[in-house]
């Protein structure tokens, strides 16, 4: 995967994930299990219930984290004129951003009252969509690796008829 649940985790995410992708018949996972369950590490210490729900909500979680790779890909095929062979192997860093903002977008689908312009989440989602638009249409490069031909920098080259007037030619006009 492009971005993985413990990269949200990483992101300090764990809270606001735990929020969104809890199922709504269960009580809100606790930010530590929800971080740990990210992580996968040691839950030993939770109650076998609340980490079965923890577990729903990371099944959600991935989803949306499978779904952003979808986008994702859906983009970098599209590549002109040289399409990329998804999905990527290494990531860039840029590729698991991308996929972070737009799990992200994806797992807030259900928010009400927020204002698109003012809504971070909203805005980092917009800004991956354009930087994949970019990518897509090969005006924004992933990094070394790119298989897009470097921009052309090599020096200024002439192409003319040969030389009609030339001092041999013109000899007898000088003199």
């Amino acid at each position: 995967m492009y971005c993985t649940p413990s990269h949200l985790a990483d992101a300090k995410l764990a809270r606001e994930l735990a929020q969104v992708a809890t199922p709504e018949r269960y009580q809100i996972v606790a930010d530590d299990l929800m971080d740990a369950t990210l992580r996968g590490a040691d839950r030993s210490a939770w109650l076998p219930d609340d980490v079965l729900v923890a577990d729903e909500a990371l099944a959600v979680i991935t989803s949306a984290l499978l779904d952003a790779e979808g986008v994702i890909n859906g983009y970098l095929v599209m590549r002109k004129p040289v399409a990329y062979v998804v999905p990527l192997n290494p990531v860039p860093g840029i590729v698991a951003t991308w996929a972070r903002w737009i799990a992200r977008y994806l797992l807030h689908k259900d928010r009400v009252n927020t204002q698109e312009r003012t809504d971070p989440v909203v805005r980092d989602y917009q800004q991956a969509i354009r930087f994949l638009e970019l990518t897509r249409d090969g005006k924004f490069s992933l990094g070394v690796d790119d298989p897009l031909p470097p921009p052309s920098g090599g020096s200024v080259e002439w192409q003319a008829d040969e030389r009609q007037f030339t001092s041999s030619t013109l000899r007898d006009y000088g003199q």
